[in-house]
């Protein structure tokens, strides 16, 4: 028992797992971000530019409902709509990555510094060299 919670404690130290824990945590902070944006601003503009539909309404009924038995149907609107804010969250989580990617290549292509002209060699260098020269000839 002392072992496994020996080996416990080390897992949970290591680095990675606070890593993916802060990257859960992080994740769902963003999803609510994401979802928020698609279901309180694109959403509504997407149903003033369609005209408001919405398919989770969309069924087809099998046996209408009664007082002693509830309604049997088939709800393919439920899922319609599901696909539908599927593609809506996945454009704008893809509107997103693309976005920051561009400002992140941006960011990397702006110009480096010009390296600096060699400087010129000392006198001594100079001197040095011109009798290397003669001492060729």
């Amino acid at each position: 028992m002392k072992q496994f919670i020996s080996e416990f404690k080390q897992f949970i130290s290591r680095g990675n797992v606070v890593d993916m824990a802060v990257g859960v945590v992080v994740g769902s902070a963003f999803t609510a971000i994401v979802n928020s944006l698609v279901k309180d601003i694109v959403t509504p503009l997407i149903g003033v530019l369609f005209g408001g539909i919405d398919f989770s309404g969309l069924k087809i009924v099998f046996t209408a409902a009664t007082e002693d038995t509830p309604e049997v149907a088939l709800c393919y609107g439920s899922f319609l709509q599901a696909v539908v804010n599927f593609l809506l969250v996945s454009l704008v989580i893809f509107s997103v990555v693309k976005a920051m990617n561009s400002f992140r290549k941006k960011k990397e292509e702006s110009p480096a510094p010009e390296p600096e002209a060699p400087a010129e060699p000392s006198e001594e260098i100079l001197l040095l060299r011109e009798i290397r020269d003669n001492l060729k000839k």
